[in-house]
């Protein structure tokens, strides 16, 4: 099966440097369409979820040099762990910041001094770490069907292809044209018809006078090294919600990502990586590195390269992309905002068609699983949110329950737990 490489399948001539061998493979398996598309979901990265790190930033009363240093580390946490497990694996694993993590921190941060915040992003990060090491997370993943999996990963994209059309009304010219032309490009080209459209985007913004690059500054970051300091306010307020969501609506849809496409990388390796990750670069400002679900749709598909063994490279790019861009720190972002939102809104949209009906395929496949995936589905889009949690995670438990109703599981648990005490008892 796909990405199952525990190490990378090279051949090697009799005496060739390990090295050499490796880089003469990347040589090989290297595309244009492969590498923009990890280009495509870096944008995707920084053109979103980057402008709620400065509303964190706000609330938390950061000054610029540790909002720069905060940048650096979620950047160069992602783009290095991206190239690491994507060598590793030869799969494209895609990584990025928690995005519901810093969510969560726009509304959580105030409370809590800048040093205390960094002590609960270690907690995270090592509890993350160890739920890797101990292999938990996959034992916990095998009992929740493909179906239920795949359709709370299409109730996370739906509102990506939704905003193609939704575009439409906002910057007609733009999206009907970006639409055509991949529609074109599919039938004709299909390997570059994200790249296509994204030429044509930027050509058009060009054009209407969108694109406002008159304000872009170029500055390098400097990392800061900020000493913890330990609360246990702080941990429960925000090291162990941190934990819950980056798990529940981020590295479980990350891997049901990979599983839709065809890749049987084991989770552990993956949480292991990540959960380090975060603890090693929260000092810098990191508050988490875990498994991309949206940009990791955009790379894991045929658009990248119809060869899935050769997908890999976008995941590479991908962080490559991450490591430059990282560089930069908070000016970054006004590169991304010199893209007018309806460019973004697209480009992703249609990058994540194809994602979006393998998945919705998929979680209605099995019959007996229809009702539960149906369910999953539904709640993930309604965009519920209990105790700071969201939607993934209770679309991922409702699907869970209703196929336990619906498929019996509920009595073969009961009965087993009634064998276990008897067992006890005697």
């Amino acid at each position: 099966m796909k990405g199952n490489h525990p190490e990378l399948s090279i051949k090697f001539a009799k005496g060739e440097p390990l090295l050499s061998s490796r880089l003469r493979q990347l040589h090989n398996d290297f595309s244009l369409s492969a590498f923009i598309v990890g280009l495509i979901a870096t944008m995707v990265s920084y053109a979103g979820p980057l402008l709620i790190v400065f509303q964190a930033a706000k609330v938390a009363g950061l000054s610029e040099a540790l909002l720069s240093s905060w940048i650096w580390a979620i950047s160069f946490g992602t783009g290095l762990t991206a190239i690491v497990l994507s060598i590793w694996f030869k799969a494209p694993i895609i990584t990025a910041w928690s995005t519901p993590g810093v969510v969560l921190l726009v509304a959580s941060w105030s409370a809590y001094s800048f040093s205390d915040a960094i002590g609960a992003f270690l907690f995270a990060g090592l509890a993350i770490t160890l739920l890797g090491i101990s292999g938990l997370f996959t034992k916990i993943m095998k009992h929740v069907p493909q179906s239920i999996t795949t359709a709370m990963l299409a109730g996370i994209l739906l509102s990506f292809g939704v905003q193609v059309f939704v575009s439409m009304q906002d910057f007609p010219a733009l999206a009907i044209a970006m639409l055509l032309t991949y529609l074109l490009a599919k039938r004709w080209t299909p390997r570059y018809a994200v790249v296509f459209s994204l030429l044509v985007g930027v050509a058009i913004a060009f054009g209407f006078g969108r694109m406002h690059l008159d304000h872009i500054q170029v500055k390098l970051a400097e990392p800061i090294f900020t000493m913890p300091t330990f609360s246990l306010d702080a941990i429960i307020g925000l090291g162990i919600p941190l934990f819950i969501v980056t798990m529940a609506s981020q590295n479980a849809p990350g891997m049901s990502v990979l599983k839709a496409d065809g890749y049987d990388t084991p989770a552990s390796p993956l949480i292991a990586t990540t959960g380090l990750a975060s603890f090693l670069m929260a000092p810098f400002g990191s508050h988490g590195i875990n498994l991309a679900a949206i940009t990791a749709a955009i790379c894991t598909g045929k658009e990248a390269h119809p060869d899935p063994d050769k997908r890999y490279i976008a995941g590479i790019s991908s962080g490559l992309f991450y490591l430059v861009f990282g560089m930069f720190g908070a000016t970054i972002a006004s590169v991304f905002s010199a893209f007018p939102k309806e460019l973004t809104a697209v480009i992703a949209g249609l990058a994540l068609f194809a994602s979006l009906i393998s998945s919705l395929t998929s979680a209605m496949s099995e019959p007996s699983h229809r009702e539960s995936a149906l369910i999953t589905f539904l709640v993930t889009i309604s965009g519920m949110s209990i105790a700071g949690i969201g939607a993934a995670f209770w679309g991922l438990v409702a699907g869970v329950v209703t196929n336990l109703i619906l498929n019996g599981d509920v009595r073969r648990w009961f009965t087993n737990a009634k064998h276990k005490k008897s067992s006890t008892e005697s």
